[in-house]
């Protein structure tokens, strides 16, 4: 079943476009990892899915019983606000806001859900500490939990381990790969060739003016898939 489809889509801003004739789609399920170099339109791609910013061309559809406001969104490190003066818990019943137009208070459901979701990530013992005071690899699973606030099907991940050392990436990894297994859509934007090399299934690399979409083996044997794999020192013949 397909979750969000991408058709002939033209990715830009202010009228330029960055890359065109884009389509793509996100199965129930799927592990979509987006590569590409800077500047080829991964920044206007999150915009556009999160229905943030229109496609200049073409059209973007939800489906499968999937709003584009039960979308749950980790952002890049640099757009979170890292000194939040709130409990772990508050921050990740602060993941509900965008889908009600209630302004105070949660409910008991919502209270029980964050519990839950701090639970299934391993941090539950915190759920009272400051959020500032955590490590970065134990913020990013709070922020986790927030973002699964939002949503029983799809995360899309922003670059989620800028800043982290490797072992703190790998477990990062780790979560998000039980998660998807666990039966939750996964979208990720991301630099790092492990993820996309391990994790996922699906691949969508926008390069300048052209793209790839397809399966990881697909890619892997790509003229872009190559080039990647080059980049990333790990180059086979």
């Amino acid at each position: 079943m397909i979750l969000i489809e991408g058709k002939d889509i033209t990715l830009g801003y202010e009228g330029q476009g960055i890359i065109s004739g884009l389509s793509f789609s996100v199965e129930d399920g799927d592990y979509l990892c987006i590569v590409g170099e800077n500047g080829s339109g991964k920044s206007t791609f999150v915009k556009t899915v999160l229905g943030l910013v229109e496609p200049l061309k073409g059209t973007i559809s939800y489906r499968g019983g999937l709003k584009k406001n039960e979308i749950g969104y980790l952002p890049q490190q640099s757009g979170i606000q890292r000194d939040f003066p709130s409990s772990v818990l508050e921050v990740v019943l602060s993941g509900c806001l965008n889908r009600r137009k209630r302004l105070f208070g949660y409910t008991a459901d919502e209270k029980k859900k964050a519990l839950l979701e701090l639970e299934r990530l391993g941090m539950n013992r915190e759920r009272n500490a400051s959020f500032q005071e955590l490590s970065g690899g134990q913020q990013q699973r709070v922020l986790l939990a927030r973002a699964l606030m939002a949503t029983e099907k799809l995360i899309f991940l922003d670059e989620p381990v800028t800043g982290l050392d490797p072992k703190t990436s790998s477990e990062l990894y780790e979560i998000v790969d039980e998660l998807n297994r666990g039966g939750i859509t996964i979208m990720m934007v991301t630099h790092d060739i492990h993820p996309a090399l391990n994790d996922a299934r699906t691949i969508l690399h926008l390069s300048q003016g052209r793209y790839f979409f397809g399966s990881k083996e697909e890619y892997f044997r790509s003229d872009l898939g190559r080039m990647f794999m080059k980049e990333a020192g790990h180059d086979h013949h």
